[in-house]
């Protein structure tokens, strides 16, 4: 059990963190004994194994450890051997010849070090991790850091700390037994074709991209020869189009349901059509507005359903007010059939009061937390999260977004440098679990875009990782049953125990048993070698039963020590 020290105000990071990193632990509590303690406030008379003391400001403990504080500054990159992490609030560097060993710099400074005792490690870091948090889960990254999965890197560097103290550690990865990441594939509906938008400035636009665009993109040698005759043939077939003698080239359902068959995904509609919205903050917020909305396409949504895939609210105004986004939410749940739904704003609209107005509304999660002008962690993790000032609200955050990758006054890519972005990401899914979200607009696999090709190969990529797809209901179901799971004091035979009241986990969770470093005279024996563990899928049933796998994956990790405190 880690015992959490935070000071005022802290709470809510504190306890979403720990929903991040799912381990045992508590606030700490006067009289009681633990293995690790950390702490971003003052530190009490204690002696644990493990102190790791995270605070900006200059602390009690500095002097009798022989800490020597320099100057404060705001926010700096971080570097621990091959990680980089970026600090948004204050950070505390240290004087060289401190005692103890430099563990992490900010540039040539030394912003956390780590001192060892033959029974005993403090890490003292110049900033503060819960306020660190709450800034990513509140406000987010800006652009420039997207990359990097910041929430997930200081995990696990926590993780690590913990571990090479000879500390053992009990925790439940984000992600599933059987699966090594979870991928969730999405679909903004923001048109239904071409033939709705005569002579607007949707047709327009296509008109001039696909004529004199496509020209200037394959003299850049950015758009092959094949592609811009395709897409001269759609310019010159409007007219057909709009008389209902050639096919609409922009309908999506066909093509997604062939390119996505055997894989569920999630389609955000329009509730309401010619609503650009208020109080829309971008330019040309006239633009904002559809022409066609959730009603209009009663058999493609039939089918949708019939085959397994999720309707969700492409919001218009519910990130502002919710009496609209409960109307925007009823205009939907008519067609979905059911009431339990998320929403992503259009244009990814929100504001500080976003969550708590969406909760009102009666959303079950939102995926609106992500960016336009790139890709990457807003909130610095993959994880399923609790927006803070939320209650049940849980937040799907949006990671791959096509427009994002491929639009001029964005990223600008091509499909080579797309796939290294993309394949970036999936590394990191790879390491840190949670969720790879994707988003893939209606007509991005047609004339002019062409983006369908690259979205087939990202699926294929995806495909052949055994990562978990689920719709953005059941990949956000899957991670609330976690957040459900309970760590119970533990008894007198030093094992952790876990609790769960509800419904059976599908698939199951993945219970991790970490065997700690071997230390030898207060020294590791093995740096840099790989985790030793145990894996136990559970269901949520026989918490009897798990507690007796739980023990068995421990105890030999633990005949050797004369004492156990930690599970």
């Amino acid at each position: 059990m880690i015992g959490v020290i935070a000071k005022a105000g802290q709470t809510q990071a504190v306890e979403e963190f720990f929903q991040l990193f799912k381990t045992p632990w508590e606030f700490y509590r006067s009289g009681r004994a633990y293995e690790v303690v950390v702490t971003t406030d003052e530190v009490p008379k204690i002696n644990p194994r493990l102190l790791v003391v995270y605070s900006a400001a200059q602390n009690d403990i500095d002097a009798h450890l022989g800490v020597v504080a320099r100057g404060p500054r705001h926010g700096a990159i971080l570097s621990d051997r091959d990680t980089s992490l970026f600090i948004y609030c204050e950070l505390l560097t240290f004087a060289e010849g401190s005692n103890g060993l430099p563990c992490i710099r900010a540039d040539s400074q030394i912003a956390g070090i780590k001192i060892r005792s033959s029974d005993s490690t403090v890490v003292r870091l110049g900033y503060d991790l819960f306020d660190e948090v709450r800034t990513l889960l509140s406000d987010g990254q800006p652009v420039d850091h997207a990359h990097v999965p910041t929430l997930d890197t200081h995990i696990r560097m926590l993780r690590e700390w913990i571990l090479d103290a000879g500390i053992g550690l009990l925790e439940i990865p984000p992600f599933p037994a059987q699966h090594r990441f979870v991928v969730c594939l999405t679909h903004d509906i923001d048109f239904i074709g071409i033939r709705r938008h005569r002579l607007d400035h949707s047709m327009w636009g296509f008109a001039y991209r696909a004529t004199v665009g496509a020209l200037r993109e394959f003299v850049r040698g950015r758009l092959a020869l094949s592609r811009l005759l395709r897409s001269w043939l759609a310019a010159a077939s409007l007219p057909l189009v709009f008389a209902g003698w050639a096919r609409d080239f922009w309908e999506p359902f066909e093509w997604y349901l062939e390119a996505e068959r055997g894989l569920p995904s999630t389609y955000f509609f329009i509730p309401f059509k010619r609503r650009p919205g208020e109080h829309v903050p971008e330019p040309h917020a006239s633009r904002r507005a559809t022409a066609y909305d959730v009603a209009d396409v009663p058999d493609w949504t039939a089918v949708l359903l019939k085959e397994g895939y999720e309707l969700g609210v492409h919001g218009i105004d519910a990130w502002h007010n919710a009496d609209k986004g409960r109307d925007e939410l009823a205009a939907v749940t008519t067609v979905a059939g059911k009431t339990c739904l998320g929403i992503r704003m259009h244009w990814l609209l929100r504001n500080e009061d976003t969550a708590s107005l969406l909760e009102r509304a009666g959303y079950a999660y939102d995926s609106t937390f992500g960016y336009n002008e790139t890709v990457g962690y807003r909130a610095g993790t993959s994880q399923v999260f609790r927006p803070l000032g939320a209650e049940s609200l849980l937040e799907l955050p949006l990671h791959i977004q096509d427009g994002a990758l491929f639009f001029p006054q964005r990223l600008g890519l091509s499909e080579a440098e797309a796939e290294k972005r993309c394949a970036t990401l999936i590394d990191n899914a790879l390491e840190f679990g949670g969720v790879l979200t994707v988003l893939w607009h209606d007509r991005s696999h047609a004339p002019e875009r062409f983006w369908g090709d690259f979205y087939l190969r990202l699926l294929r990529a995806l495909r052949s990782l055994d990562g978990w797809f689920g719709t953005g209901s059941h990949v956000v179901s899957w991670f609330r049953k976690r957040r459900l799971v309970r760590f119970v004091d533990a008894p007198v035979d030093g094992v952790a125990h876990l609790r769960y009241e509800g419904e059976e986990i599908q698939p199951p969770l993945r219970i991790r048993v970490y065997r700690p470093r071997c230390r030898s005279n207060g020294r590791e024996s093995s740096v840099g070698a790989p985790r030793e563990f145990v894996d136990i899928p559970w269901n949520g049933s026989s918490a009897d039963e798990l507690d007796l796998q739980v023990a068995a994956g421990i105890l030999p990790m633990l005949a050797n020590r004369p004492e156990t405190r930690v599970l």
